[in-house]
């Protein structure tokens, strides 16, 4: 009872993570639950604020983390650009907008068209749905009732934790995200917060990712079961966090993330803003790192899950395994190149290389002879084909990787990741306990001087699960897989219609 801990949170679009840890990394404890997503009309995703704080303190009660020590700090992280919208009396006015959604198509082209420059050269990004900017600007066009209750404006953590705190604040990399920042001078730019309509004083003070920003109250004491008064560290997104908590702390270091979304993430020593990609700071302090991004990844076996995997659940239950194990052992049983059925990630458009939110799902190559277990192989290898795809824009790049770190849920699996390191014909390293909750359980003791300096966290506490190297002959199978499932893409890009 005398050990003392780190408190990590991580909420990803899929749902919430506990981590708990000791000051050596050891991890004590952990905790995951899902919340749901809605699509109210084709290309829209929302989720309701209640349901992330819900689910987090089912956890934090079911974990009781007090239990196993004294808890020093704790600090949150999320997934980017998920703007909650609270009124004069700090209420919710309506479901969060989540980066999947596509609703704002025709508001970017209008960005693009008339203010591009503006935003690029400010914000280092281009505009596309995943922004807030454009999302705002919908909802000012569709939504002018609610446009005009907004006062203040949160993300999916920052709320959270002004829920836990009573302080509303967000980190300087949470910021990027919103094409709201000013990359060069650190802070909210107003001319493009008056291309929404966005008053500056509806954003929230900025501090770094190691800041401290409030205490649990006694309120939030008595609902989580978290001690009264413990500090809460700032925190940041979890694409940051997460490739911090693996390792990633080097210029050249590369992150292939296999989680809800798909990320091939490459640190640098300098910015490499680039209309084709997305651009973040670091949370080492001078460091940043260029992502190139799928929208559907681990998502992608969810969605199998729930609309074609009725039977197969029954039967994982039975045999007192997951279904995702159950699955993942079909997809292991079936060959190389799922016997000509490909799979392409499209279900809620596309980010890297494409760009494109018109382009839908697809498996294609189907006989009357196509078992589940090739479509689960195919899907697992078409999400690591989109991931190869999204890596040619960082080819285009010149940006020079010497080390492939493999991390999200997916990674857990050994068959996809064996997929994900054939595909990619290079040595990958898996490293343990290495997901955003973590990362943010670092942080927290960084905070509080736990540990010296960021990177001192990740040396003392990070450990490496396995290593991986590609298969020669796989490899070449999948080059050339790799060619066919280019050409599909291709040949479907135009069949698609417009929303």
């Amino acid at each position: 009872m005398n050990k003392e801990l780190l408190l990590g949170i991580d909420f990803g679009t899929g749902g919430c993570k506990v981590t708990l840890i000791d000051t050596a990394g050891n991890i004590l404890d952990s905790r995951s639950g899902e919340y749901p997503s809605s699509h109210p009309q084709p290309g829209w995703g929302e989720q309701n604020p209640a349901d992330w704080y819900a689910v987090m303190c089912r956890l934090l009660q079911e974990m009781q983390p007090a239990r196993h020590g004294h808890i020093l700090s704790m600090a949150m992280d999320s997934y980017t650009h998920g703007a909650v919208l609270l009124d004069k009396n700090m209420q919710v006015i309506r479901p969060t907008i989540i980066w999947t959604d596509q609703r704002s198509v025709k508001e970017c082209a209008w960005l693009k068209a008339n203010h591009f420059d503006l935003i690029f050269n400010t914000a280092c990004q281009a505009p596309t749905p995943t922004w807030t900017l454009p999302q705002m600007l919908w909802l000012r066009n569709n939504e002018p009732e609610n446009f005009a209750r907004i006062r203040h404006i949160s993300f999916v953590k920052d709320y959270i934790r002004y829920l836990l705190t009573g302080e509303l604040a967000c980190d300087c990399i949470e910021s990027q995200g919103t094409l709201f920042w000013d990359m060069k001078n650190g802070c909210w730019s107003k001319a493009l917060c008056d291309l929404a309509g966005i008053p500056l004083e509806a954003l929230p003070r900025i501090g770094r990712p190691t800041d401290r920003a409030g205490q649990i109250t006694a309120a939030a004491s008595a609902v989580t079961g978290l001690p009264e008064g413990l500090p809460v560290i700032m925190g940041a997104s979890d694409s940051a966090i997460e490739g911090y908590a693996a390792g990633a702390v080097a210029p050249g270091q590369c992150i292939l993330k296999l989680a809800t979304a798909g990320n091939v993430n490459v640190m640098t020593s300098a910015a490499h803003p680039h209309p084709e990609t997305l651009t973040y700071s670091h949370v080492i302090p001078g460091m940043w790192y260029t992502v190139t991004a799928t929208n559907a990844a681990a998502v992608c076996q969810r969605w199998f899950r729930e609309l074609c995997c009725g039977t197969e659940k029954i039967e994982a239950e039975k045999r007192g395994i997951n279904v995702y194990e159950y699955l993942n052992g079909l997809a292991e049983a079936a060959p190389i190149g799922s016997n000509g059925v490909f799979f392409h990630p499209y279900l809620m458009g596309e980010r890297s290389p494409y760009w494109d939110p018109n382009l839908r799902g697809s498996f294609t190559g189907m006989s009357m002879g196509t078992t589940k277990g090739e479509l689960s192989r195919a899907l697992l290898e078409g999400v690591a084909f989109s991931l190869k795809d999204c890596c040619r824009t960082i080819e285009k790049l010149g940006l020079v990787t010497h080390e492939t770190i493999l991390i999200g849920g997916g990674a857990k699996s050994k068959i996809w990741s064996r997929i994900v390191c054939d595909v990619f014909n290079t040595p990958v390293i898996c490293p343990a306990g290495s997901d955003a909750s973590f990362g943010s359980a670092l942080l927290a003791g960084v905070g509080i001087g736990v540990f010296a300096d960021e990177i001192s966290a990740v040396k003392q506490c990070l450990k490496l699960d396995r290593r991986l190297t590609p298969v020669p002959a796989n490899a070449e199978q999948y080059r050339r897989l790799f060619v066919q499932y280019r050409r599909i893409h291709d040949a479907l890009a135009s069949v698609y219609l417009n929303p």
